[in-house]
């Protein structure tokens, strides 16, 4: 009985180990997409990256990019999805970082042979924020040891004149 109940618990070890890797499918990099994109053309695929530049509504779907570091990636999604994203990367601020689970076409026919990703599930993984601005202090320095610099010289031109 004791060896029925120890197997038992395995099992269930196991069926909750492999349900727990099967239910977060680890997104794909640009560079592979891009790389192997006959490989992956027609496939559904996950990416995961940041939202940058504007969201381009086009009536009942938008136009969205995604940067994961290495390159970006247009995103083609319902409306719906695409008014959850607060924020697009700009210089200014961080876009929201956001997964999409979708369709892979390394030359989409809809969209005029683009490689993109046709978007079946959005999920907003952490909300973007504005950057403030830092003052760098050496091109500050820099700046300050350049104007005394032509001061001098201009100080020194005049003497020599007078």
């Amino acid at each position: 009985m004791k060896n029925l109940k120890a197997f038992g618990l395995g099992i269930l070890a196991c069926a909750f180990f492999f349900s727990a890797c099967l239910a977060y499918a680890q997104p794909i990099r640009s560079g592979e997409l891009i790389d192997k994109a006959s490989a992956y053309d027609g496939q559904t695929v996950t990416y995961a990256g940041e939202v940058i530049g504007d969201i381009m509504l086009r009536g009942d779907y938008a136009w969205v990019n995604i940067n994961d570091a290495d390159n970006a990636i247009g995103v083609w999604l319902p409306r719906a999805a695409a008014v959850r994203i607060i924020r697009g990367g700009t210089y200014k601020s961080k876009g929201d970082w956001i997964e999409v689970s979708g369709v892979f076409r390394r030359a989409c026919p809809q969209h005029g042979g683009d490689l993109d990703i046709h978007a079946e599930a959005v999920r907003i993984i952490a909300p973007g924020k504005p950057l403030g601005e830092r003052l760098d202090v050496n091109k500050r320095n820099m700046a300050i040891t350049l104007v005394v610099c032509i001061c001098l010289v201009l100080i020194s031109r005049r003497l020599k004149t007078a």
